[in-house]
């Protein structure tokens, strides 16, 4: 019975060592299939078309491989160019199988074949056999340009670190209505998370034409979301999608202006920008003209929060660090862009960055490099800007970086959701959007309804669940930052009105930034970081303007205010609150923070030199009717006498009136009301 043991493992250890030999695809490996051993052989010469021609069309082979491996799985060069196609496609961790099948029929298939194995291990997050497979091509005497095992080497240790101390967060796949069996990347958002605008390649495009890579053209889709769903994606119209290439790169806050990234088929990207007039996208432009746009490539942009800069990437040789880096330019007081800026190597290394975007805090920037302390390829950094400088990039940590390509991340102005595009084991399609929730400090796990229902919805969710209890590392995301949005309409009519809003920072004088309510629908957003106290400047054509006063402390923390704005025609006897008119307590002294809205006034009555005004003031009830009547009078004073000083209205045209508290607005039994009640107001007496 024993020697029948041992001559069964014998057989057992033979089969194994014959299943482990190389197998050529030939006659006499095959003698009983020829017309198998056939197709084989020409499925590999037709996938080899594919495999010896760039890099970008190596999956296309892959179907044509699979075919032949599946007739013979047991050939060390077919396995080889399986893994080296998966590397070079969306689904690189499936390289892994068939590099270690290589690696054992035949561990000198290919000299490079301990870097690539390398690869493969390091896209599994496996560090240690990628170390060691990167320290053995290291020793080898045959090397290849671009081929580094040092830094790859430092990115795999750095790898372990991230994972060992992941950050806190919900991962969740978009579903299907959004993701489709096509390629979905590049997802831009509206500061609200009320738009998401992103690129696919899908079968429906613009022309249905298939570019050299085998997949269709890139069409720009958006999707809106209602009650917390998202609804089925729409193509966006020409001009935007046209035949060619269209590819979402940034959407401006409030969701009407597009940046899109044009490729002219000869390896030289420009950045262009459609804006939304009414319901209608204009024709792309070029974005910030010759200060962003040049010979070289220029492949991603985004605004600030204010619109005054725009942040671009270029690989142009002026100023460069090396590769792709991240410039600003600036809008000059003349209206134009001014000569762009590399923002040095605070951000930018000797390696690529690419993908920036700014959050609507105003210094916070998120961006993709290779450069800095990368877990592989392209990890999300973050990085702050205070005091006059930039802060270190801070990886964002594990789940949200691993070891392939991770960019093109985006945030909401809360600070809590992110969105991005990867190609996971759940993807629906070769590449799908994902929504990342960046939760709390552990100790103060407190989601919403939403949330919850996410923890509980699929495998993906679950997955996060064991990295939200297991992690301990501190959130940094929280935004302190107000959206302020709403609809403009008229007073009268309630008919939408395309506006103009200015906001100023009341306490320099200075405007901020300048904004547009949609022409159609009359909707507006901005975003306003904390810090400072706003005024904010409704106006146009034919009508009084309105004004709205947001006393933001650095303290404060996200918010969204939904404010709807009434614009009254300009007619005799129509009034409005000054909000942005400010006295000091107790006084009629008008304080600094009140120029810009006397200003704004003093410009209305240069424009209509017929007008005729009464300026009054209101105050609350505290105190007694004597002391609040004068007081009030006399500030109203304060502002005529300040209008008549600027020697451009005359006093015959101005009339001033206190009313104390005989005209009260809101209760007077709560502080907000009391506030409400305190106020300048101007009303037209004749035109």
């Amino acid at each position: 019975m024993k020697n029948i043991r041992i001559t069964i493992l014998s057989i057992l250890l033979a089969c194994s060592a014959i299943a482990q030999q190389n197998v050529d695809f030939t006659k006499e490996n095959f003698p009983t299939d020829k017309k198998g051993l056939k197709d084989a052989i020409n499925n590999i010469e037709t996938g080899d078309t594919y495999f010896y021609n760039a890099d970008y069309t190596m999956y296309i082979a892959i179907d044509y491989y699979l075919k032949a491996n599946t007739f013979n799985p047991n050939n060390a060069l077919l396995n080889f160019k399986l893994g080296i196609c998966y590397l070079n496609s969306p689904n690189k961790y499936k390289s892994l199988d068939f590099l270690t099948k290589a690696y054992s029929l035949n561990n000198e298939v290919d000299p490079h074949i301990n870097f690539h194995l390398g690869e493969a291990y390091h896209l599994n997050h496996d560090f240690d056999n990628a170390i060691k497979y990167y320290a053995l091509y290291r020793s080898s005497p045959v090397k290849r340009e671009g081929l580094d095992p040092d830094k790859r080497i430092t990115e795999c240790n750095e790898g372990k670190k991230l994972l060992a101390n992941p950050t806190r967060v919900i991962i969740e796949n978009m579903g299907p209505v959004v993701n489709s069996k096509y390629r979905e990347y590049a997802a831009v958002i509206s500061a609200d998370e009320s738009i998401l605008f992103f690129t696919s390649r899908r079968d429906n495009t613009t022309g249905k034409l298939i570019a050299d890579d085998g997949l269709y053209f890139e069409d720009i889709y958006s999707t809106t979301k209602q009650n917390s769903i998202w609804t089925p994606p729409v193509s966006l119209p020409s001009p935007v999608n046209s035949k060619e290439h269209d590819a979402t790169i940034a959407l401006s806050n409030d969701g009407q202006k597009l940046f899109i990234y044009s490729d002219d088929g000869n390896n030289h990207g420009d950045i262009m920008i459609s804006r939304l007039e009414g319901d209608k996208w204009t024709k792309p432009e070029s974005a910030g003209g010759k200060a962003i746009n040049t010979d070289f490539s220029e492949i991603h942009a985004c605004f600030s929060y204010d619109e005054k800069s725009i942040y671009f990437v270029s690989n142009k040789e002026e100023g460069s660090l090396g590769g792709f880096d991240i410039y600003v330019t600036r809008l000059g007081e003349d209206g134009k862009w001014q000569k762009a800026e590399n923002l040095g190597p605070a951000i930018n290394t000797p390696y690529d960055e690419d993908a920036v975007f700014m959050h609507p805090d105003g210094k916070t920037m998120y961006f993709s490099s290779k450069g800095h302390k990368t877990m592989g390829s392209f990890d999300i950094f973050r990085s702050v800007y205070e005091n006059g400088r930039w802060s270190e990039p801070e990886n964002m940590g594990y789940p949200i970086n691993s070891a392939d390509r991770d960019a093109f991340f985006v945030v909401a102005a809360s600070g809590k959701r992110g969105y991005y595009s990867s190609a996971k084991m759940d993807a629906i399609g070769e590449t799908d959007i994902y929504r990342i929730t960046l939760l709390g400090p552990e100790k103060d796990p407190i989601l919403s309804a939403e949330e919850q229902l996410l923890l509980s919805s699929n495998q993906t969710v679950r997955e996060a669940i064991k990295i939200e209890t297991g992690a301990t590392k501190t959130s940094k995301f929280a935004s302190n930052v107000t959206i302020l949005k709403g609809i403009v309409t008229d007073a009268i009519t309630k008919d939408p009105i395309g506006a103009m809003i200015v906001i100023t920072d009341n306490e320099k004088n200075e405007v901020v930034a300048t904004f547009q309510s949609n022409s159609k629908t009359g909707k507006y957003l901005v975003s306003l970081p904390s810090g400072k106290n706003y005024g904010i400047a409704v106006t146009a054509e034919g009508f009084l303007f309105n004004s709205v006063n947001v006393d933001l402390p650095a303290s404060k923390s996200y918010q969204e205010i939904e404010k709807d704005i009434d614009l009254s025609k300009l007619e005799v006897g129509q009034k409005i609150v000054l909000r942005n008119i400010f006295y000091d307590f107790n006084k009629s002294t008008l304080r600094n923070e009140s120029i810009a809205e006397l200003d704004r006034l003093e410009r209305l009555l240069s424009i209509n030199p017929s007008l005729r005004i009464e300026i009054s003031s209101h105050t609350d009830n505290i105190g007694s009717a004597a002391y609040n009547e004068k007081l009030s009078l006399s500030r109203a004073e304060s502002v005529v006498d300040y209008l008549v000083n600027k020697k451009k209205v005359s006093r015959e045209r101005l009339e001033f009136k206190g009313y104390g508290f005989e005209q009260p607005i809101a209760p007077n039994d709560t502080d907000q009301g009391r506030q409400l009640n305190r106020r300048t107001e101007f009303k037209i007496l004749s035109r």
